[in-house]
């Protein structure tokens, strides 16, 4: 199961943490931007910010998030640094999860999944344009929505994570909403990835079917803990969001139970005055040495 991969991973590297590539222009340096004249040149400096990051961080980090939507503003030319960025993440060892949120209804969940996890056929011949362990998808639309992914993800070794309480302010504007019967949306979405990952839960006891749940949301994340013991959390809120390692402590059971998200707080690092003087890389491999042993003290109590 690739959720056993993850944890293997996580147990290797004594880190919890999986580092957001959420990388835009503004985040370069100044000697980086200069070499920005046009669409292409943005493409080919976020893969070089971005490969730099990944040589350093690669040994001490288990897994990189990469957010779609920071690649779609830039083009086609943003779109293969997207891809770019994934193929050599996981060429360094890297497990990678594509943050893409995608869901409509089954058919086209299908060719999404083919995109990320399947392949799909050309000519006679399968591909992946963006391969990726695992991606995020949006569970709203329902079981028809899901269940080509999960399929794809029962025969493929893939894995998702499913949004159920989310990082957001507002979040709770819908998520927090009362049912007839007495649950909250997000504890009735919590039990429908349940349902969904019952087939493939590994030898950690975590499904790779997992949940997105929020670090700024503490008191829902013990409740959704508590209903959902096999479920994996990918956890985004820590830092920049607010989110503190004593509030995510409640995610995980006997230190495992979830992966937890920082993107701004590595990438932009080398603007920190606690890492001045170092460059953005070697400040990104410090900022993820200092967050993943904040996450450990808490985890770990």
């Amino acid at each position: 199961m690739i959720i056993d991969k993850l944890i293997d991973a996580i147990k290797r590297t004594d880190n919890p943490s999986v580092i957001g590539l959420d990388t835009c222009l503004e985040y370069l340096p100044e000697d980086m931007l200069a070499n920005v004249q046009n669409a292409k040149n943005a493409g080919e400096q976020i893969f070089e910010f971005n490969k730099n990051i990944v040589d350093k961080i690669c040994d001490i980090v288990p897994a990189v998030k990469v957010q779609v939507a920071y690649y779609e503003m830039y083009g086609h030319e943003g779109m293969k640094a997207f891809a770019d960025t994934i193929a050599y993440a996981r060429s360094k060892g890297m497990l990678v999860i594509a943050d893409v949120k995608r869901n409509d209804i089954g058919s086209t969940a299908g060719c999404y999944s083919k995109a990320y996890l399947s392949g799909t056929k050309v000519a006679g011949k399968v591909f992946t344009p963006f391969e990726s362990e695992f991606i995020t998808v949006n569970g709203y639309l329902g079981s028809d929505g899901i269940l080509p992914f999960t399929k794809d993800c029962e025969e493929f070794e893939k894995g998702l994570f499913i949004l159920v309480k989310t990082s957001n302010p507002t979040s709770g504007e819908l998520q927090d909403k009362i049912m007839e019967n007495g649950n909250t949306i997000y504890e009735e979405m919590s039990d429908l990835v349940s349902k969904w990952g019952e087939s493939t839960i590994g030898k950690y006891g975590y499904s790779s079917v997992g949940a997105v749940v929020g670090a700024t949301h503490r008191d829902q994340a013990a409740i959704i803990r508590k209903r959902a013991p096999h479920t994996f959390f990918l956890i985004p809120g820590y830092g920049a969001q607010g989110g503190k390692a004593d509030d995510l402590a409640v995610c995980f059971t006997d230190g495992i139970g979830g992966i937890v998200n920082s993107s701004r707080g590595i990438l932009c690092a080398y603007r920190n005055e606690k890492y001045a003087g170092l460059n953005y890389a070697d400040a990104a491999y410090q900022a993820s040495l200092d967050m993943r042993d904040d996450l450990n003290s808490a985890i770990k109590k």
